[in-house]
């Protein structure tokens, strides 16, 4: 009788024994492989089901490339900074110092449950100043490259949080993190000047094995267009208002132009008449979001009461005011051409404005318009020399012919702003500025790095705009670096990506307290082969570490400029009813009972059992039973085959390799879902045979508990034990599958009369075509009473005969 399986005894062992000898040690020979997690922020609620997907996912990549005789860099630590930690410890009532330290502590404790091989000597924390130090350092290089900057402009502002957000922040026009409808509010901030490196950001998205889904977005987000600046003169003043256009083959068609509320001309164009809705309408435009703003279907503007020439042709442009325009794309103007412009149009019907049309299809001009003309050819009319050319030719050359003219000049343009870079917090990165009288914005030096934050009994945000640091006067006030003078050090803090950005790269070299990353080491380990994590940091975290990464390349730091080569994005696990678990919906499932009372490798083959990992899958911890099962039904066949010394069959060699074959490429291609069913089906087969045979070959055995290792590596190291191997089966190599024992000797092929199946019978599978057919009809004689018109045989699917 074999010892039944006994999760809690066995899994208790062989966490004592990879403490005392890892599995994953740097001999110096092996080739690297560096397969890596979003690392998390330290939450109070700690982990739950959910977030045991991706780390399982990353955990199985990292063994089933360590068993490819591979090293592996599998490290973890922790993005402690930032506005979920600080907001937590403010609900707790203590500093953020110490709920964020006890946080980790209950965080780490879960995720060593998990059974993951993270090297822990790696481990980092955003917090700790020998960590920030080099956060900082990056900031000061990036000011001295002319990279970071000083401006004052409305930003996004969360009322909740009391704080500035970047635009990457705010969702459906509310703060990503609290949830409340976010305003805007006039701020001096930092900016990272990342729109320097738009075009290189859009086109090394082509050197990447990332999801095309995450690529697009990236893409989309950078919203690189082609066309031209027009300048438009205002009438009776010397301003020009510039607008950016991607469409100056239509420059006839602008009969009105808009201005965002925000640009600089638009309270000086008011006039007597107009001046008091101008600036209403100004004030009220600073309390939507630039989502509101884009998605309000009711169109709203002003008129200033001034108008601009239009350049092409002379004519009057009234010029308006409204909301849809943003002042932080193109030029913060438009001109408007309501007769191919479906937004333009509304507008220009809702304010009476002329709309004259200057592309037609045919040549042909649509009488009485009731909707705008918005197909991207046709030929050019009501457009003085213009008329009669094909609008996708004009639209090419347009931008070369408005530079020649002198009214305007050939552009690119970029959806992508530069970043808002400081918080007005406490729980950040101090940005290392002096703002000294005398010299301006002069950076720390660097041998004084880390500038550590102050101890503080207030750190709460302020609401006013400044940060808690600026009441610390002792902190605030210091010297010059340059002159001596007396000066401020700056007071607002770093986002909490500023971390995020770079911390893959210190994991290699986390204790180096002269560099950032020696060098030898970058070359040695860098960059990430393999990042798993979540699809929603697609434009806030992911461009904002390929941004730094180029950066770092630049200035000599490492030798490659994108950060992962490789990105797999898991999907949500919900609660009922896909709602996403949250502790204020009370829909939060811990792993702690279920690692209890089935065991972590149970746990661990369920969370890639419920669904596809890219998608999203809804909980159900009934589900955990069926692998539980799986689990001891495989240790019963395997005690019991071990010790029977039963033969191999040429039925178990051809097993053993469909079962290698199909494992290796569901598990290359992600599919790990189908893994673990496929692990059940052929222990279901298994575990038939053996009751015909009175067990299974001890090499068939032996190459699942390899397979199954990755999956459940506590159980898989319990049987290799058991079946006499002194090693750890990590330390062997991932079997491989020999396609010529996968081979069937013969083949059931289904015998039809027209169409309609009337034997099965089983033929060799190297059988010829005339070979099948003689079978076939031997089989169904009895029913072949008519003419044979037709003999079909489908190699290895079907044998048809036709008759009469």
């Amino acid at each position: 009788m074999a010892v039944p399986y006994n999760h809690k005894a066995i899994e208790a062992k062989w966490r004592k024994i990879w403490d005392e000898k890892p599995v994953n040690v740097d001999d110096g020979k092996k080739p690297k492989y560096y397969c890596l997690d979003m690392f998390p922020y330290p939450s109070g609620n700690g982990l739950h089901v959910g977030h045991w997907r991706g780390y399982v996912i990353s955990d199985v990549w990292s063994r089933y490339k360590l068993m490819h005789g591979y090293y592996l860099i599998h490290p973890m630590g922790w993005d402690a900074f930032g506005l979920p930690a600080e907001n937590y410890a403010i609900k707790m009532g203590v500093h953020p110092a110490k709920s964020t330290a006890e946080n980790v502590k209950n965080i780490k404790k879960q995720i060593q449950d998990i059974a993951a091989i993270y090297d822990w000597d790696r481990e980092v924390n955003t917090t700790d100043p020998n960590f920030y130090k080099w956060t900082q350092w990056i900031f000061v290089k990036m000011f001295k490259e002319g990279l970071a900057y000083e401006k004052e402009f409305p930003i996004n502002w969360c009322p909740s949080c009391k704080t500035g957000l970047a635009n990457e922040e705010v969702v459906n026009g509310k703060c990503e993190r609290c949830g409340a409808e976010v305003t805007k509010k006039n701020l001096r901030q930092w900016m990272l000047r990342i729109t320097k490196y738009a075009d290189r950001l859009l086109n090394d998205l082509d050197k990447l094995d990332w999801p095309e889904k995450v690529k697009k977005m990236q893409t989309d987000w950078i919203g690189k267009s082609y066309g031209a600046e027009v300048d438009f003169p205002v009438e009776g003043r010397d301003e020009k208002i510039t607008v950016y256009t991607t469409r100056p083959d239509t420059l006839h068609g602008a009969t009105f132009m808009v201005l965002a509320p925000e640009h600089a001309l638009a309270k000086s164009l008011a006039t007597e008449e107009t001046r008091e809705a101008v600036e209403k309408y100004i004030y009220d435009a600073s309390m939507k979001s630039n989502v509101d703003r884009l998605q309000d279907k009711e169109k709203t503007g002003v008129f200033t009461g001034t108008y601009a020439i239009n350049p092409l042709n002379g004519k009057k442009v009234p010029i308006w005011l409204s909301d849809y325009v943003l002042a932080d794309y193109g030029t913060g103007a438009i001109m408007c051409v309501p007769a191919h412009d479906d937004r333009d149009f509304e507008f220009a019907t809702k304010f009476n404005i002329p709309i004259i049309q200057v592309i037609a299809k045919d040549g042909k001009e649509i009488e009485n318009m009731t909707e705008a003309y918005t197909e991207a050819s046709g030929t050019m009319i009501n457009s003085g020399d213009w008329n009669g050319m094909e609008s996708a030719v004009l639209k090419k050359e347009a931008p070369e012919m408005i530079e020649k003219m002198g009214i305007g000049r050939k552009t690119v343009n970029y959806k992508l702003r530069d970043w808002v870079f400081s918080r007005q917090r406490y729980w950040g990165e101090p940005i290392p500025i002096i703002h000294c009288p005398k010299c301006g914005n002069v950076p720390v030096p660097e041998d004084q790095l880390p500038l550590t934050l102050p101890e503080v009994e207030s750190y709460e945000p302020t609401g006013t705009g400044e940060s808690p640091l600026a009441a610390i006067d002792e902190w605030v006030n210091t010297t010059c670096p340059c002159c001596g003078s007396p000066a401020k050090r700056e007071t607002n803090t770093m986002p909490q990506w500023a971390g995020s950005s770079w911390y893959f790269l210190r994991y290699v070299d986390n204790k180096n307290d002269k560099e950032l990353v020696s060098r030898e080491k970058a070359d040695k380990y860098l960059p990430v082969d393999m990042y798993i994590g979540g699809v929603e940091h697609a434009v806030l975290h992911l461009l904002y570490s390929r941004f730094y990464t180029k950066f770092l390349y630049d200035i000599g730091v490492i030798d490659f400029d994108e950060p992962f080569q490789k990105l797999f994005n898991q999907g949500m696990i919900t609660g009922k009813n896909g709602i996403k678990m949250s502790k204020s919906k009370g829909n939060v499932v811990s792993p702690d009972d279920l690692v209890r009372d089935y065991g972590c490798d149970s746990l661990r083959l369920y969370e890639l059992f419920v669904g596809p990992p890219e998608l999203d899958a809804e909980w159900d911890d009934r589900g955990i039973d069926g692998v539980y099962r799986f689990l001891n039904r495989f240790w019963k066949l395997a005690m019991d085959s071990k010790d029977a010394n039963v033969a191999e069959t040429k039925e178990m060699v051809k097993l053993r390799h469909k079962l290698v074959y199909d494992v290796t490429q569901r598990l290359e291609s992600f599919s790990l879902n189908t893994v673990i069913s496929g692990f059940m089906e052929y222990n279901n087969k298994l575990i038939d045979m053996a009751k015909k045979t009175g067990g299974i070959d001890r090499k068939t055995i032996e190459t699942f508990i390899q397979l199954l290792a990755p999956f459940a590596p506590h159980v898989a190291e319990e049987l290799w034990q058991e079946y006499g191997h002194e090693d750890s089966v990590f330390h062997t190599q991932w079997p491989e599958a020999d396609e010529e024992a996968m081979k069937d000797d013969e083949i059931e092929i289904p015998v039809q009369i027209n169409g309609k199946t009337r034997a099965v019978i089983s033929i060799s599978a190297e059988a010829s075509k005339e070979e099948a057919i003689a079978a076939g009809k031997e089989a169904i004689a009895d029913k072949l009473t008519g003419n044979v018109i037709k003999e079909i045989y489908v190699p290895k699917k079907i044998i048809n005969i036709v008759m009469k």
